[in-house]
């Protein structure tokens, strides 16, 4: 059975934040190859999380095209932290 979509949506974001360094310090984040800041869109990225994370706590429904934006949101992020060399290449 397929969960709720606000479970997945509280999935989803948990995913992200378990795949992501969002607890790299700016040393670490901004060292060598630089394709797009790799600070900013983590910064962007945690702070869409937090929106999320408040506003299901406040019990709103996503819709599925919520849920899409954030996971291309994030699938978008990862791919400029693989190229900036700070997550392994997945493939």
């Amino acid at each position: 059975m397929k969960p709720d979509i606000s479970t997945a949506m509280r999935q989803l974001i948990e995913q992200i934040r378990e795949a992501l360094p969002f607890d790299a310090s700016e040393a670490q984040v901004c060292q060598g190859p630089c394709e797009g800041c790799s600070m900013k869109l983590l910064d962007y990225l945690d702070m869409e999380l937090q929106d999320w994370e408040q506003r299901l706590a406040q019990g709103e429904k996503p819709g599925l095209a919520d849920y899409s934006k954030l996971a291309k949101t994030g699938q978008r992020v990862h791919r400029v932290l693989e190229k900036n060399g700070l997550l392994p290449c997945s493939g």
